[in-house]
């Protein structure tokens, strides 16, 4: 098979390769993180910064699903299982203030009084049933000499998301776009094909 032909073959395929690769793109750049979300600059979104120092916080309804964890989307509303846990030894020294709000009102559902707590992880049992689904916010507060330096991480509970992982408005005109390609292509090829066959016998 000569390269003219092999490159005609060819041709088709790449476009379809191109085009899957775009909307792979596509897909990973507006599909949302799931059950994600915190502070600007954050790699990972349940992890909270407080000044140089950072806590993870996550959330577990072994009611519901056993040991999945969360920390932007709590889909069950019920007893919920709250840990923070502190990222390095410096905060086991500070004292550290934690509580849980309702918002947009900032109805106070969990408090935790300014403490050192030495073993570096805080564990709370809230009900969210007592509260209602909707937004919640965490503040982590260090109390140093009377200043206060507070951090805060939303969530929802109870809420679905929409369009949670695949943003399926994109899907369809993209699967026509790939499908005109291909049929664009077929009859490309088979045209060219055709005139390298007329080449072909005429040169015999």
């Amino acid at each position: 098979m000569n390269n003219s032909l092999k490159n005609i073959i060819k041709f088709p395929v790449q476009s379809i390769r191109t085009v899957f690769s775009i909307f792979l793109l596509s897909l990973f750049i507006a599909a949302p993180a799931h059950a994600h979300r915190g502070a600007k600059g954050q790699g990972d979104a349940c992890r909270i910064a407080v000044g140089t120092d950072v806590v993870h916080f996550s959330a577990y309804t072994p009611t519901f699903t056993k040991g999945e964890s969360y920390c932007e989307a709590i889909p069950n509303l019920g007893l919920t299982h709250i840990v923070i846990d502190y990222e390095g030894k410096r905060l086991r020294n500070a004292t550290v203030e934690f509580e849980i709000t309702k918002q947009p009102e900032g109805t106070r559902v969990f408090y935790q009084q300014p403490e050192k707590i030495k073993k570096g992880s805080m564990d709370a049992k809230v009900d969210f049933t007592n509260f209602g689904a909707g937004e919640y916010l965490t503040h982590v507060t260090i109390v140093d000499q009377g200043e206060k330096l507070d951090s805060h991480l939303p969530f929802t509970v109870g809420i679905e998301i929409a369009e949670d992982n695949i943003p399926y408005k994109l899907i369809i005109p993209i699967i026509l776009v790939i499908i005109s390609l291909i049929g664009v292509n077929i009859v490309v090829n088979k045209k060219e094909q055709a005139k390298l066959a007329n080449a072909t016998d005429e040169a015999h």
